[in-house]
């Protein structure tokens, strides 16, 4: 039965490429079978049943198929809703709706991946969004061209993210994002990983403990990519300046370490992606230094001495005493001994208390530690009391405010002698060195850092000595700080005593210039007196004058005063202390003096010089001991002089002085010294006399009057440089070199010529060679002592002039015989003198060779005179002019011709004569004493030559080559018993042998011809061009060609005989084209033989001419005459 229409088959929703087949199945059952149509978007979808030309078709099964998906931007006839209805009478069917969508993926990615760089072992990203497209494309990754597998724990691929963790060396190269879906695939630009590693050192500065002034070495070797760069740094400041440097390997080299060196030294590495630091840490070990050396002590027994040692060094040294031959060692906080009249406090004092005679010696003071040991020693003299002068303060502390925290300097400066101790008090207690912040000057002021309000108090400065002891008080308060600093006077000169009594002295002095930062307002007077006491007292004060009286003194005693200048400020230095006075006694005995007394008592006191001490550079200390003194010294006088030199003198004029300082001294000389007492005008007796060399210093001065003056010496560039030593007093020592340096500099500014040349110091020039040529020298000279290099002189400028040729500093005979010692000359030489040997040996072979063939070209010839036959005596076979004595007059004919080689005789009965009968009368050459004509006659080549060359030419019998023969009428060979007349014909050798088509080649013909047509000039005529070719043979000129043309200079009628040649090239005939000559039977006018007999030449100059004159020739030149007949081809051998 009949059945509606039933879809058994729905279409499913579809997705295809552009341009790609596709089919929405639909099968529909009923009965009858149902008609299947096809809608999209509601309207009916037209099929090749329709419309053949259709892509859509429609199936049997009722399946809609598409040929190809039209899809296009603006048409889009294949996308949309799709649905197939099926029909027949009982009704419809419908399919569910499929979609029909077009795959599309774009061209552009929406974001392409980025360059990224990192370092090894951080993690990478990449990011990428693909084209758009439909069906959304996924996302891959290649690298290298090569697919990335995310199967490694390290990399994800999440959206169009790439991430790599822990980044490897390996990871590294071009990525390509990669999008996909139906449509195909589409890559994006390429982005390259970098991974980088960061610094890693190799070799790290290590921890380093060194000895002062040594070197360190500080490694640190890296490596990264990129390289990293190096650099060091100092965590406690700066590199140490100019003593630093950082080496290829990036180590850090110190030199001439000091303590304060000491800190952490850092390499600093960085690059692209990273940066490292390593440290490494510097300790200096400072052998132990005495810094407050301790100095000899007199003094008197009871008192208490104490004997100052400060030292330093790193770490610091333990410091420890020791008396001279006692093995009892003093260190710090060890218990008293001796009853505690010995002790050692923490800074390395020793104090000697209630001192005895028998503490007298030496005692030594020792620093030691890891970095080494030091000591010095010091003599405490213990003696009683003398009349020497108590010790001066010169300046004491003064009352001022000093800001809290800071710096206090409290000063005392000294003088006296024996040198004073120095003691402080602080409101009358002495104060220890205890304390950190408290130091002790060598120049005896008190040093207090970071002031404390508890600093506050009077302190006073004790100076105490063997002959008495002085004290000076201050007061310092911390507070605000004075505003002012202060300004004192200077000290007044040394007072004068100009009236004594019993029990006063009048004193007079002049004022210091000085005044300070105010006006002197009065004078203080001090005066000493060993009966009165063992310290300086103020006799008076306040004193308005520069002259006073001192009253109340006592009778009889010896007084020494001294003045002092006061301002607002404060008081000045003392004055010099003045002569020793005495008060008058009681009952004076008279103010005469004995003078036999003063010189005998004078001479009775013994002045021992001890040894001179220096102090500085230009400094020396005396000092001497009295014995047996006398009171008539009124002081010493010091003499001393430069090593035989003028004795100079120094007064001291105090009696009590034992000691006095020779400043302004020359430096690294030596001095010799003495000294003796004086009263007035009488002297005492000399000490011995002792010398010391001041030590020497660089010259502070440079040499003078330097000159260069450039020298020739044989090919050298040298400038001779002279100069003057320095002022003598500006020597500071013996010269023991000098040197003299000379840079030069060229226009480029590139290159730097330096010579540098040190000179014995008694030579006062020098000559400076192999300097180069165009180059602006700076010549300079200083001079040198053992204590180094003084100041150079000013440059010198030299300009090189380039005319001088450059050598060595040596001499041109030097160069050579160094150059000719040489193995490679010697070599050299050698090879040379091979070569030219050979090549001699190889030119005497090609010049016999040549000369070998030219042989070929050698004629010898027979003639025999019209008349008779050996008529006129002579030997048969011989040559004419050699043994006939008529040939006599032309030597030049026989000595020109060379031995032959093959005689063609002609005589009556055995040859043909070539010569006709009839001589004419302008014949010149005979052969022997008949008059037979042996040249100039004329022969014939079978009566063919034409009557108007005969007349025009001479006759003459021209030469038969060998092996060559007149082919009518000939001459055949023959035995030679007749006289005979030799010719030879001998081109000049040559180096060249001329190429084929400049070789002139001429042979016979068989049988009679015309020489115009078919003789020698006939066959020529394929060397020259014509027309000038037919001109010459109608006048009958000599031809001459070279390289086939004729020469024009040669086409003149030259008289031809048998002229030999001689072996060797002659000169040119004309200047302008010296490679012409005249050929082979021509002559010229330009050699002529003075033995031969004259003739005319016919040409523009009309000279006359020599017939046997000696030619030369050349090898692309070929000369010859009309009437010659037989020419041999000999250019073909050259």
């Amino acid at each position: 039965c009949d059945a509606a229409p039933r879809v058994v088959e729905h279409p499913s929703d579809l997705i295809v490429s552009k341009g790609e087949p596709a089919t929405l199945n639909c099968k529909a059952e009923g009965r009858p079978s149902p008609m299947v149509e096809w809608y999209k978007d509601g309207e009916r979808v037209e099929t090749d049943r329709e419309d053949p030309r259709s892509h859509r078709m429609l199936l049997p099964s009722g399946s809609l198929f598409f040929l190809r998906i039209v899809h296009g931007r603006r048409s889009k006839p294949d996308e949309g809703v799709y649905v197939c209805v099926a029909r027949n009478y009982l009704g419809e069917a419908v399919s569910r709706n499929a979609s029909l969508e077009v795959a599309i993926l774009r061209e552009d990615f929406r974001q392409t991946p980025s360059d990224v760089v990192v370092a090894a072992g951080e993690p990478a990203v990449m990011e990428c969004i693909p084209p758009r497209g439909h069906p959304e494309p996924t996302i891959s990754w290649k690298r290298n061209n090569v697919r990335v597998n995310d199967r490694d724990e390290r990399i994800t691929i999440r959206g169009g993210k790439l991430m790599i963790s822990n980044t490897r060396k390996s990871d590294a190269g071009m990525y390509v994002c990669v999008g996909t879906n139906m449509v195909g695939e589409k890559d994006s630009d390429p982005a390259e990983l970098v991974v980088f590693e960061r610094p890693v050192f190799t070799k790290q500065p290590v921890n380093q403990v060194v000895l002062a002034d040594d070197t360190v070495d500080f490694s640190c070797e890296v490596y990264g990519d990129p390289t990293p760069t190096v650099r060091w740094r100092r965590e406690e400041g700066e590199l140490p300046r100019g003593r630093f440097e950082i080496r290829g390997d990036n180590s850090l080299r110190l030199s001439q370490v000091r303590a304060e060196d000491e800190g952490t030294y850092t390499c600093v590495s960085e690059n692209a992606v990273g940066k490292a630091e390593v440290s490494g840490i510097l300790q200096v070990h400072v052998s132990p230094q005495i810094v407050v050396r301790p100095r000899d002590q007199i003094t008197a027994p009871g008192r208490t001495v104490t004997f100052l040692c400060g030292t330093k060094g790193n770490p610091p040294p333990a410091v420890f005493w020791q008396r001279e031959g006692s093995q009892i060692l003093l260190f710090p906080i060890q218990e008293p001994s001796q009853a505690g009249r010995f002790s050692v406090s923490l800074s390395g004092e020793l104090t000697v208390a209630d001192v005895r005679p028998e503490d007298s010696g030496y005692y030594i003071c020792q620093a030691i530690s890891v970095a080494g040991s030091v000591l010095t020693k010091a003599l405490l003299e213990v003696e009683t009391t003398s009349d020497r002068v108590p010790p001066i303060i010169r300046q004491g502390p003064a009352n001022y405010t000093q800001a809290p925290g800071s710096t206090a300097q409290l000063q005392c400066h000294i003088m006296g002698n024996p040198l004073p101790s120095i003691q402080w008090e602080k409101d009358g207690q002495r104060i220890l060195g205890s304390d950190g912040r408290i130091s002790l000057m060598e120049n005896g002021t008190f040093q207090i850092t970071n002031l404390q309000e508890t600093d506050s108090g009077v302190y006073t400065c004790v100076a105490s000595s063997s002959s008495g002891e002085t004290s000076w008080s201050g007061v310092l308060t911390s507070g605000s700080q004075n505003a002012e600093p202060f300004q004192l006077p200077g000290p007044p000169h040394k007072p004068v005593v100009t009236d004594v009594t019993k029990a006063s002295v009048t004193l007079t002095w002049q004022p210091n210039a000085h005044e300070g930062g105010a006006d002197v307002t009065s004078y203080i007077v001090e005066a000493f007196s060993q009966s009165a006491g063992s310290t300086w007292q103020t006799v008076a004060d306040n004193v308005k004058m520069e002259t006073h009286t001192i009253m109340g003194l006592f009778p009889n005693t010896i007084y020494l005063f001294i003045v002092r200048a006061v301002n607002a400020y404060g008081l000045s230095d003392p004055s010099p202390i003045s002569e020793p006075v005495r008060t008058q006694d009681v009952s004076p005995t008279g103010q005469g003096v004995d003078h036999k007394q003063v010189q005998r008592e004078l001479g009775e006191v013994d002045v021992q010089l001890k040894e001179p001490v220096s102090l500085t550079t230009g400094a020396i200390q005396i000092s001497w001991t009295v014995d047996r003194q006398s009171q008539y010294v009124q002081g010493y006088r010091l003499l001393y002089r430069p090593g035989g030199g003028t004795w100079v003198l120094q007064d001291v004029h105090s009696p009590s002085e034992r000691s006095s300082v020779l400043g302004d001294l020359l430096k690294g000389t030596k001095y010799e010294f003495k000294i003796r007492p004086y009263f007035d005008e009488f002297q005492g007796r000399d000490s011995r006399v002792l010398s010391l060399q001041t030590p020497e210093e660089a010259p502070s001065a440079r040499p003078r009057a330097v000159t260069v003056v450039t020298v020739k010496q044989g090919n050298s560039s040298s400038v001779s440089v002279t100069w003057e030593p320095p002022p003598s007093d500006m020597q500071n020592g013996v010269i023991q070199d000098y040197k003299v340096w000379c840079l030069g500099v060229p226009t480029d500014n590139q290159t730097r010529y330096s010579i540098n040349k040190t000179v014995e110091g008694s030579t006062l020039s020098t000559v400076l060679k192999g300097l180069v040529p165009g180059v602006v020298y700076q010549v300079e000279v200083a001079t040198v002592t053992s204590a180094g290099v003084g100041t150079r002189s000013q440059p010198v400028s030299v300009l090189i002039s380039e005319s001088v040729m450059p050598e060595n500093s040596v001499s041109l005979a030097e160069q050579i015989t160094d150059v000719v010692k040489q193995p490679a000359f010697i070599a050299g030489i050698g090879g040379a003198c091979w070569v030219i040997l050979m090549g001699f040996s190889v030119w005497i072979y090609i010049r016999r060779k040549k000369r070998k063939e030219l042989s070929h070209y050698t004629a010898s010839f027979a003639y025999t005179p019209a008349g008779e036959r050996g008529k006129g005596g002579g030997g048969w076979g011989v040559r004419p002019g050699m043994m006939a004595g008529s040939m006599g007059n032309y030597p030049w004919l026989a000595d020109s011709w060379p031995t032959t080689t093959t005689n063609l005789v002609h005589n009556s009965k055995e040859a043909v004569d070539c010569c006709p009968a009839k001589h004419d009368a302008t014949d010149r050459y005979y052969n022997g004493r008949t008059g037979g004509r042996a040249a100039g006659g004329r022969g014939r080549l079978g009566g063919h030559l034409s009557e108007e060359e005969e007349e025009e030419e001479e006759e003459w019998c021209p030469p038969l080559p060998e092996r060559t023969y007149l082919m009518e009428d000939a001459c055949s060979p023959a035995t030679s018993y007749s006289h005979q007349s030799t010719a030879t014909l001998t081109p000049s050798p040559h180096e060249e042998t001329p190429a084929p088509h400049h070789a002139a080649h001429f042979s016979l013909l068989d049988g009679p011809q015309h020489p115009a047509r078919y003789g020698p000039l006939s066959r020529i005529r394929t060397h020259i061009r014509p027309p000038r070719w037919r001109e010459l043979l109608l006048s009958g000129d000599t031809l001459c060609v070279q390289n086939g043309d004729p020469v024009e200079a040669l086409m003149r009628r030259l008289p031809c005989g048998p002229v030999p040649m001689p072996q060797a090239p002659g000169a040119p005939l004309t200047q302008s084209n010296p490679n012409l000559s005249v050929g082979p039977y021509c002559q010229s006018p330009a050699h002529r033989n003075p033995h031969s007999p004259g003739g005319t030449l016919e040409g523009s100059d009309s000279s006359p001419a020599t017939p046997g004159e000696r030619l030369s020739i050349d090898q692309d030149v070929l000369c010859v005459s009309e009437a010659a007949m037989i020419i041999k081809e000999y250019i073909d051998t050259n």
